[in-house]
C-alpha cells in the first residue's frame, strides 16, 4: 500500500478517475476475498461520516432556527412584539396622553335614550343609574335640612361648543385659560350623562363658585356623596391640572362610569 494516498490531502472520486486514485482497499476485487478495512481507514471513514453529520446539523440550525430567531429579535427591537418589561398599565397610560386636550379626556356622548330627568320639568338629565342614584342622594340630604340642587347634567357636544367657544371669546380667553375652567368640546364630563354640578338651595349665590365649598350642601356631600356612588371630579390641585370645581360631581357607582372615568387618574404620570 503506498502510505502517500493518506497525506490528508482530497481524493478525486469522479467518474473519470484512474483507478490509482482509489485506495486500494475501496477497488473492486472479483477474485480476492474481502478483507478489513485498516485502522487508519478505518478513522478516515468514521471523521468523514462525524463531519457530514455535523455538517447536517448545522445547516439546519442556521436554515430553521437562526432565521427565527433573526426574525422575533428584529421585532422585539422595532417595538412590535410586547417584551416582560411592558405592561398593560404602560399602555394605558400612553392612550390616555393621546387622547388629552389641554387636560381633558375624549368623552362619549351619551345615547338619548339612556337619559332621564333629575328635574321636574325634565330639563336636566342623567343616565338612568345615575339619575336615580342622585334623586336618592337628594332625598336624604333633604331628610337632613340639606337642600341639593342640580345646576347641570347632561350637555351635548352641540352645547358644549357654545360654552367653550362662545363664552371664551366673550371674556377674551386663550383655549388653555378656558380649559382651566372648562372643557373642550367632546371633552367633557358632561357628555357621558354621569356628572352634575350641584348647589346649595339655601345660598345660590354660591353656585359655581369656590366658596360653594363654604356651604352645607358641600359639607355634606364630602360626608355622604360615596354612599351614592358619586365623588367630586376636581378637587384642589388635581393631576389634570383644571381648576378647583367643588360643585361638580360624577357617579362612579357601577362598571361602566368606574372604567370610563378613572382613565383620568392615570394623566398622573402622562402630564408634563
Amino acid at each position: 500500500m503506498n502510505k502517500a494516498r493518506f497525506s490528508g490531502q482530497p481524493h478525486n472520486l469522479s467518474g473519470d478517475s484512474s483507478e490509482e486514485d482509489i485506495p486500494m482497499a475501496l477497488r473492486d476485487s472479483h477474485e480476492a476475498a474481502p478483507q478489513r478495512l485498516s485502522p487508519r481507514l478505518t478513522l478516515l471513514i468514521t471523521g468523514v461520516s462525524g463531519f457530514i453529520v455535523l455538517g447536517l446539523i448545522a445547516s439546519f440550525w442556521f436554515f430553521v432556527i437562526a432565521p427565527r430567531n433573526t426574525v422575533d429579535s428584529q421585532a422585539a427591537s422595532n417595538g412590535t412584539i410586547p417584551t416582560d418589561t411592558q405592561s398593560e398599565d404602560s399602555v394605558n397610560s400612553e392612550d390616555n396622553n393621546v387622547d388629552a386636550l389641554l387636560g381633558h379626556l375624549t368623552y362619549p356622548e351619551a345615547p338619548e335614550t339612556e337619559l332621564f330627568p333629575i328635574t321636574a320639568d325634565g330639563r336636566m338629565r342623567m343616565r338612568k343609574v345615575a339619575a336615580q342614584r342622585y334623586q336618592a342622594m337628594a332625598q336624604a340630604a333633604r331628610r337632613e335640612g340639606v337642600i341639593l340642587v342640580p345646576i347641570s347634567g347632561f350637555r351635548s357636544v352641540k352645547d358644549q361648543e357654545q360654552l367653550f367657544f362662545g363664552i371664551g371669546a366673550r371674556r377674551n380667553q386663550t383655549p388653555a385659560e378656558r380649559a382651566a375652567v372648562s372643557a373642550p368640546p367632546g371633552h367633557s364630563e358632561h357628555h357621558t350623562g354621569y356628572a352634575v354640578d350641584i348647589g346649595d338651595g339655601a345660598v345660590p349665590a354660591t353656585n359655581l363658585q369656590t366658596n360653594f365649598e363654604n356651604t352645607k350642601a358641600f359639607r355634606w356631600l364630602e360626608g355622604n356623596a360615596a354612599r351614592f356612588g358619586f365623588e367630586i371630579s376636581f378637587p384642589e390641585n388635581n393631576p389634570q391640572g383644571v381648576s378647583y370645581e367643588p360643585w361638580h360631581w360624577r357617579f362612579v357607582g357601577d362598571r361602566h362610569s368606574l372604567e370610563l372615568f378613572y382613565k383620568a387618574r392615570n394623566l398622573n404620570s402622562t402630564q408634563p
